[in-house]
């Protein structure tokens, strides 16, 4: 359900943006991108409806590999950090999640729209957790596994000071939604 109503959203923001031409790319072959930025939400710990969750934290790095139709296909890097925990009545528990992966993108650039980038992906992650449990429950011992994900995305990108701009992305990584500034060099 998560995927399907997040591949609508993806259809909607190109579908929008489809009526407006300039001349322009953004994104070409070549083209080297680093990027950090913040997350809100996340589906990590998604069974509690208690607790607290940390800000997302997650740095990116991506180049242009090759040309392919109206577009460039882009092979990069992702690291991710969140944080969730909860306390009641004698316990406390808490997770660390830290995300490692490899990404591919396609940057559609049949729009050419000046300083617009959008692209959609697949991210394959190590997802790394750690859990801590501080409790008065005699004989507790939680267990959580790390694990290998294989997860799609969806941003856009808007240069708005040259080689500067500001993102937002939808995914399943650190955090649903991710916003943040890029530098392309």
């Amino acid at each position: 359900m998560k995927k399907s109503a997040f591949f609508c959203i993806a259809l909607m923001v190109i579908s929008f943006f489809s009526a407006v031409r300039v001349h322009a790319q953004a994104f070409e072959a070549g083209t080297n991108v680093i990027s950090g930025g913040i997350g809100l939400g996340s589906s990590l710990a998604s069974g509690y409806t208690y607790g607290t969750q940390g800000i997302g934290l997650s740095a990116g790095y991506e180049r242009g590999i090759w040309e392919a139709g109206p577009g460039v296909i882009s092979l990069g890097a992702y690291l991710g950090y969140k944080t969730f925990g909860y306390s009641a009545d004698g316990y406390s528990y808490k997770w660390n999640y830290t995300i490692i992966g490899g990404r591919g993108a396609y940057h559609f650039t049949g729009l050419n729209i000046e300083n617009l980038d959008l692209y959609a992906g697949l991210m394959l992650s190590y997802d790394n957790l750690s859990f801590s449990a501080s409790t008065n429950i005699p004989g507790y011992s939680g267990s959580y596994a790390s694990g290998i994900e294989l997860t799609p995305f969806v941003g856009a990108r808007y240069y708005f000071a040259g080689n500067l701009g500001g993102y937002a992305e939808l995914g399943y990584g650190v955090a649903i939604l991710s916003i943040g500034l890029s530098y392309k060099f």
